[in-house]
């Protein structure tokens, strides 16, 4: 096929670019931050409900959660939506985006099942909480993406490519401390501080950077305890993320992590609890979809941009001194031999472990620009951001309509899938 040729899938898109654009910007407009997303998931799931997409709400218990049904009978195709925003950065990972360009894909892809009689079924998960992942992780736990036939995503970046990442395997876990209270000037030899073994904690943990393995990650954050420096804090709390490109690297690094927290609790005469927030495994690239999808891809033309978008690009890339030489945007990348590990995690990889998952990445954003960073919101909330995710709508909705149209390709990226990595 020319990539220039016009399908009904991209017919839809154009038609219907507008309305997207304003759903976009309307999520972009009202961040909410996890397991708050009330406004976010309403817009996205009365624009399903709007195109003919059956609509339950509070999928797995999940007040922010929806499933968006369409059609009957197999396959069943499951695409997950995300729109959580970051707090302080507003849309910095580009959810609201996320979240429309599946409601497109499921859209477009529904109207060409109805012009050329193809059976199946279309649901859109509205999953809540990813950027704590979290949402995923709950609604994989009770079984809600056991039934599908294949899963469906999609995550903005600098680039275009096939998603052939492996997503880091991540335990998240609150470590609180408590000890004893005391006046830190009068008395403070009666004080057992939390917040001295927090501190330690955090020590031990930075020593042992230097004997795990090269991909593991372990980042923390201090929970403010809401007391002044006069008084010998009685509890602190430690929020951290431990990640790896393997589970059991994780689980290790996880270990030990757990042991530096045991070790400052016996130095400062404190206690420790230790919590499991979430735990997931890395991500399960099924290489039947990613070959698949890639060939999809290379029939769909890459976005071009106005001098008005480029000079906005150039303009950002000087304010946030981003790394690209000039080159903002590029086409198609090319599908790598084997799957690559990246330092970042999703909760879409537990879903990967389920079933077979795909996941495409879109240039969003400028080359060289990072994910959570203010570059990327801005981005985000304009026309280079929606360019991308008009891109992305349609390379899921034609790489699941020539997944569903080639015979066999459901059943080999299941045969792939139970066969391991």
């Amino acid at each position: 096929m020319n990539t220039n040729q016009k399908t009904m899938i991209s017919e839809w898109l154009d038609e219907h670019q507008a309305e997207l654009a304003d759903t976009a910007d309307y999520i972009f407009r009202h961040p909410e931050l996890a397991y708050q997303e009330t406004l976010s998931s309403k817009c996205l799931a009365d624009y399903l409900s709007s195109h003919g997409f059956q609509v339950a709400w509070k999928t797995a218990g999940i007040d922010t959660a929806f499933t968006a049904e369409w059609g009957e009978g197999r396959p069943i195709l499951g695409f997950l939506a995300e729109y959580d925003a970051l707090a302080g950065l507003g849309h910095a990972c580009g959810h609201n985006l996320l979240g429309t360009a599946v409601a497109a894909a499921a859209c477009a892809l529904k109207e060409d099942m109805i012009k050329n009689g193809t059976c199946g079924t279309i649901r859109v998960y509205g999953c809540p909480a990813e950027e704590i992942m979290s949402g995923k992780i709950v609604m994989n736990t009770q079984g809600v993406f056991d039934d599908l036939d294949v899963a469906v995503t999609w995550h903005p970046f600098d680039r275009n490519r096939i998603s052939n990442d492996i997503w880091q395997a991540q335990d998240i876990k609150n470590y609180r401390f408590h000890g004893v209270s005391a006046h830190a000037s009068k008395a403070p030899e009666n004080g057992r501080s939390a917040l001295d073994a927090a501190e330690l904690m955090n020590i031990g943990v930075n020593y042992l950077r230097e004997h795990v393995p090269s991909d593991v990650r372990m980042h923390y954050a201090y929970i403010d305890n809401g007391q002044p420096a006069n008084v010998v804090p009685d509890f602190a709390m430690t929020n951290y993320f431990i990640r790896s490109s393997l589970r059991a690297r994780t689980e290790d690094a996880s270990r030990r992590v757990d042991n530096c927290a045991r070790g400052a609790a016996l130095m400062t005469e404190t206690t420790v609890d230790i919590e499991l927030v979430k735990s997931c495994k890395e991500m399960k690239v099924n290489r039947v979809l990613t070959e698949l999808y890639y060939d999809a891809m290379t029939r769909i033309p890459t976005p071009e941009y106005t001098r008005e978008e480029l000079d906005f690009a150039a303009k950002i890339t000087e304010e946030a001194g981003l790394q690209n030489n000039g080159i903002y945007f590029e086409g198609l990348e090319p599908l790598e031999d084997a799957p690559v590990p990246i330092s970042i995690g999703t909760d879409a990889s537990e879903v990967s472990h389920t079933v077979p998952l795909i996941t495409i990445s879109a240039a969003t954003m400028c080359k060289g620009t990072p994910l959570h960073h203010w570059a990327a919101a801005k981005q985000a909330g304009m026309s280079i951001g929606q360019k991308g995710m008009m891109y992305a709508a349609r390379c899921m909705a034609e790489g699941t309509k020539l997944l569903i149209e080639t015979p066999g390709s459901i059943e080999k990226s299941w045969e792939f899938h139970k066969g391991g990595s």
